[in-house]
C-alpha cells in the first residue's frame, strides 16, 4: 500500500495539524463556542482558531450551528465521524497516564475523566 492510500496516513493528515486535536479534545470535554476554545488554548490566535474550525468542518469532523439570524450565537459540535475519534484520543491520554513519570495518585481519576468525557465503557 502506498503512502497516499494508507488509512493511517489519511487520518494523520487530519489530526496531526497543529491545534486540531486540542479542539477535538475540547469538544469532547463540553466546549462548544469560539470563546471557550480560545480560553482553553490561549496561545492560539483568533485567525488560526477560525481556520482550524473551518478545516475540521470541511473534513466532516465538526459541524457549526448558528442560533441567531445575525450569527452572533454559534456553536460547534462533533459529527458522528468526529465522535469516532474518541478511542484515538483515549489511547493518546492513556499513553501519557501509563508513563512511569505520571503521578500515581492522579492516574485513576485521570482515567475516569477520560472515560467519562470520551464516552468509553
Amino acid at each position: 500500500m502506498d503512502e497516499e492510500n494508507c488509512p493511517v496516513n489519511q487520518t494523520l493528515k487530519i489530526i496531526s495539524k497543529k491545534w486540531h486535536l486540542h479542539i477535538i479534545r475540547d469538544l469532547f470535554y463540553g466546549k462548544k463556542k469560539f470563546s471557550e476554545f480560545k480560553e482553553s488554548n490561549p496561545k492560539i490566535t483568533n485567525k488560526v482558531l477560525a481556520d482550524t474550525l473551518k478545516d475540521l468542518e470541511s473534513k466532516g469532523i465538526i459541524e457549526k450551528t448558528n442560533f441567531e439570524e445575525n450569527f452572533k450565537s454559534t456553536e460547534y459540535s462533533l459529527t458522528e465521524r468526529g465522535k469516532r475519534l474518541n478511542k484515538v484520543i483515549y489511547e493518546l491520554g492513556m499513553f501519557s497516564i501509563e508513563d512511569e513519570a505520571y503521578p500515581s495518585q492522579e492516574k485513576e481519576e485521570s482515567i475516569q475523566i477520560l472515560k467519562s468525557n470520551l464516552k468509553i465503557d
